[in-house]
């Protein structure tokens, strides 16, 4: 057996992939030892053995028990999942071994309930995940459902709606200390505050202070990532009829932190451009969201509108340095000062099947409108000489609709079969102070599945998909004002099989197989223009891409108190061909930011302190070997692949409960790892793990 095919057999033989199996030390698991989970990844209620994808979802009490609290933080817990971070919020995210930081629009989207939370491939509204339900992270092309930005997957953060007729509350309060770093703070409150019969309210509110541990000694600044936060929440419910809910949606969310790329040395100090002793401009992410939302039930069909706008201000450094292993060998270098605005309006109108007959169906109609624009102060050394007071700046539109449609039919007792199909259309328009371009993009986009039942507790299914993410453009030459090529866009095909099943009550598996070819992949190309310019990108379509991928879980509920869980995800993603003679890859080049293998371990027990002192003990390893990032336009090919380290973390909290206060202690990273998560450091904006941090917190509930 070959190397690469060891670990698939190893993922066979125990049938791996993460499973969303933890209650809190208060809950007690039902008598048959399996906990079903429903999710709405099909824009429908179902049960996780129902959905005919790989999806995997975590409830919002294992999100607290683990400390999830960032997409960061998510990509640890689901192999396969990783990100490119530009400082805390500010994520490309990538999914089951398609990755590329280049293009406008994003490859994996992300949702807070009905609301998307994804503007460009650049901009993803940030998000805490107090007072959540579950995330759900669904793999392989969503584009049937979810539309443009799901070409490889779909996160949605699912909030806990408000309850009627009932008044409960909840008081949080959190202190960390970070190894070497500041002590932080949180507190956050969650009231359901009923009105009528037919109306409540959720309010969720946080603040969070320090925490950081970053330093710029030649500025005299110390853990400059101290983070400040303010966060609010509103959810209020109206179902003035049996028939109808209408739920308003409003989100506050401020962040500030002085020293905000994220980017560090070994020794967790900061690196500045040009005058080490300069304070960049902090990092500021803040903006609000707003989503009404309705559903009427017609017996036979539920008619859904969900309405959204949000509004983001984004403020950040940005600093870099071609080092040694660059062409430029440490003798380019830059600080920019950069605005980000942008607001965008989303509607959505569908219809869905309540599933009476052996039909289920789903059609609807998606609009979007967005604009952003980037504004930039800069300076650049070149070679020794410093180039100041350099501006730029850039806009960019996109309005879109999408009509949207999905059908299956129960062939037999047994056997499922079903269709999707969306058809999309986008317009965009770029400009800048003396230029515009304007471009239209469109796609059709099928979905083929079928689930079959195995026997009562196991499940097979098979997908084949495809994701499509728009074009863009390059602009203008930036000395002769010419227009530079637009980029195409890109289009994937996954094709996947996989088995969920139960055995005995106490175990749950969840295995799928499958093999994705990306076509037209882009990619971005630095060029120096000259000394008072800087660099210019230019992204084109340079060939093709195949992926093969095996990922599984397995959930053991080994005593009545004792469940032990494993996930992991094994992908060989490889250019397979180039048809530029100047592009950045290779046929044969790994493709960036694609871990061969990773994997999580975890153990919880449930115990009791004293009488009615229930706690629990949770522990949990998550292992993500080294990502490659190949750039031909800024290495040489003596030193590509450019490569982050393989990380191992380790994590554990103990909780313990008396009537209504619960108290949980935890520490996190329990070995102190040092480690590059990503593989950008030759041009220094690469980001580590977060240092070891201890922690006490406390809940109040009435």
């Amino acid at each position: 057996m070959n190397k690469l095919m060891q670990p698939y057999a190893l993922l066979t033989i125990f049938s791996l992939s993460p499973i969303a199996f933890a209650l809190s030390a208060q809950e007690a698991l039902p008598d048959d030892g399996y906990e079903v989970i429903k999710v709405t990844a099909q824009k429908r209620t179902q049960t996780l053995q129902e959905v005919p994808m790989a999806i995997e979802a975590i409830n919002g009490v294992e999100l607290a028990q683990r400390g999830i609290d960032s997409i960061q933080d998510l990509s640890f817990a689901i192999p396969g999942l990783t990100t490119r971070e530009d400082g805390p919020g500010s994520y490309q995210i990538f999914m089951r071994g398609v990755a590329n930081t280049d293009g406008g629009g994003a490859l994996v989207s992300i949702y807070q309930d009905e609301a998307p939370l994804t503007l460009s491939g650049y901009d993803v509204l940030p998000t805490k995940n107090y007072d959540l339900n579950r995330v759900e992270v669904l793999k392989g092309p969503q584009g049937t459902l979810y539309g443009q930005g799901s070409v490889t997957g779909t996160v949605r953060y699912i909030t806990n709606d408000p309850i009627l007729n009932e008044f409960e509350g909840r008081v949080g309060a959190e202190l960390t200390s970070v190894s070497d770093g500041d002590i932080g703070t949180d507190i956050n409150m969650m009231l359901n505050i009923p009105v009528s019969d037919t109306a409540a309210i959720r309010v969720v509110a946080a603040t969070t202070n320090g925490g950081g541990w970053q330093d710029q000694p030649e500025a005299n600044i110390e853990d400059g990532n101290d983070e400040e936060l303010n966060y609010l929440r509103v959810k209020a419910l109206w179902s003035p009829t049996e028939n109808l809910n209408i739920m308003a949606t409003g989100i506050s969310y401020k962040a500030e932190y002085q020293l905000g790329l994220g980017y560090e040395q070994p020794d967790r100090t900061v690196w500045v451009a040009i005058d080490p002793a300069q304070e960049l401009i902090p990092k500021i992410w803040d903006y609000k969201l707003f989503n009404l939302s309705f559903d009427y039930d017609f017996g036979d069909m539920t008619l859904t509108s969900a309405s959204s706008y949000s509004d983001m201000d984004h403020q950040y450094p940005f600093n870099y340095f071609g080092g040694e292993d660059t062409f430029y060998e440490g003798y380019l270098s830059g600080n920019d000062a950069r605005y980000n605005t942008g607001d965008q309006f989303t509607q959505e109108l569908r219809l869905n099947s309540n599933g009476s007959g052996n039909i289920d169906w789903t059609i609807g109609i998606f609009y979007r409108d967005i604009e952003r624009d980037l504004e930039a102060f800069y300076e650049t050394e070149y070679y020794g000489t410093v180039y100041s007071d350099l501006y730029s700046y850039l806009a960019n539109t996109a309005e879109s609709w999408s009509l949207f449609g999905d059908v299956s039919y129960l062939v037999t007792d047994k056997l499922r079969l079903g269709v999707g199909l969306r058809y999309f259309d986008e317009k965009q328009t770029e400009y800048d102070d003396y230029t515009k371009q304007t471009g239209t993009f469109d796609s059709l986009d099928p979905r083929f599945y079928l689930h079959y039942e195995l026997t009562e507790s196991a499940n097979l299914y098979a997908n084949v998909a495809k994701g499509f993410r728009s074009g863009g453009f390059n602009g203008f030459d930036l000395i002769t004002g010419e227009e530079l090529p637009n980029y195409g866009p890109e289009s994937l095909w996954s094709y996947e099989i996989g088995l969920k099943g139960k055995i005995d009550n106490s175990l749950t598996y969840d295995v799928a197989a499958y093999y994705t070819s990306y076509d037209d992949m882009l990619r971005r190309g630095l060029i120096f223009v000259s000394a008072d310019v800087g660099l210019q990108s230019l992204v084109s379509n340079i060939g093709e891409v195949e992926v093969k991928g095996l990922e599984g879980s397995l959930s053991w509920r080994a005593t009545s108190s004792l469940t032990f869980d494993v996930s992991a995800s094994f992908i060989d993603s490889e250019v397979v061909s180039v048809d530029s003679a100047d592009a950045t890859n290779l046929a044969g080049d790994p493709v960036d930011y694609v871990p061969d293998s990773s994997f999580t371990l975890g153990a919880y027990y449930q115990f009791d302190w004293a009488q009615d002192m229930p706690g629990f003990i949770r522990v949990n390893y998550s292992y993500r070997d080294q990502l490659s990032y190949v750039d031909r336009s800024s290495f040489p090919d003596d030193n590509l692949p450019q490569f982050s380290n393989s990380i191992g973390l380790v994590d554990a909290r103990l909780g313990w409960s008396h009537e209504n206060i619960d108290v949980e202690f935890f520490v996190t990273n329990i070995t102190n790892e040092n480690k590059y998560i990503d593989p950008y450091h030759g041009w220094n904006n690469a980001n580590r793990s977060k240092p070891r941090t201890i922690g006490l917190s406390s809940i109040f509930r009435f």
